[in-house]
């Protein structure tokens, strides 16, 4: 009765006492669709004009990584760990959109309540949203992709973006998080004219506290340009 007593409240907590975020009344930005072709993800603007994915185009760089671990692991095993991480990475996404949204939050499965409890006071640090998951491009880049949040992060406007790990990351092995943040932050610039030099991953990770990092889009363009040669050419890392 006083463990039942005890995780009710506690679900109460998590649940019910929410913060209300302030968006900030801004333009809408242009419109994009989302296609596969080819089995790569492609977005379209209202002129017709094709622009790969950012994920697509950093993906150059893991290539190899991923294909070893694959062939040691199997692909049985592969396909089962990708998926698991894929479904518990889209359902805490969708628990930092809707609250940043303000609306109600579902019931929660243990492990999701465990990692929300954590990962909730980091998300609440956000506030004065331009956008939640907009979708941006880049003629400048030559291509686009969805932002998880536009706001400000501390009191200081950000690119902000959510990932879910069952470990703790480095900040030298997350150099994609902070290239795709880096390429949504030109996006929105050149979308419109509002400069954001600060980008902000926040991970949540299995069992462990989450994880903050900050850094300046500019340290990645280099790195984000570099990307797009290699997979414009066909190379991989």
């Amino acid at each position: 009765m006083g463990q039942w007593f005890e995780s009710t409240r506690v679900y109460q907590i998590v649940i019910y006492n929410m913060k209300t975020f302030t968006h900030i009344d801004l333009p809408k930005l242009p419109s994009l669709s989302r296609k596969n072709i080819d089995g790569k993800r492609v977005y379209v603007n209202e002129e017709g004009e094709k622009y790969p994915s950012v994920t697509s185009v950093l993906s150059v760089r893991n290539k190899k990584a991923i294909f070893e671990w694959r062939k040691r692991v199997g692909a049985e095993e592969a396909d089962r760990v990708s998926r698991k991480a894929s479904t518990r990475g889209t359902r805490i996404h969708k628990l930092c959109e809707d609250y940043l949204l303000n609306k109600d939050l579902p019931d929660l499965s243990p492990l999701d309540l465990d990692t929300w409890k954590k990962f909730r006071p980091i998300v609440e640090r956000i506030d004065n949203i331009h956008f939640v998951e907009p979708f941006l491009y880049s003629n400048h880049l030559g291509m686009a992709g969805q932002c998880d949040c536009i706001g400000e992060f501390d009191g200081k406007l950000s690119v902000i973006d959510f990932k879910t790990s069952r470990r703790l990351k480095k900040h030298e092995g997350i150099s994609n998080y902070f290239a795709q943040c880096a390429a949504y932050a030109v996006m929105y610039e050149e979308l419109t004219g509002i400069a954001i030099n600060r980008t902000v991953v926040l991970i949540a990770v299995d069992g462990e506290e989450p994880q903050v990092f900050i850094e300046k889009r500019d340290n990645y363009t280099e790195f984000l340009l570099e990307s797009k040669r290699m997979f414009l050419n066909g190379e991989y890392d």
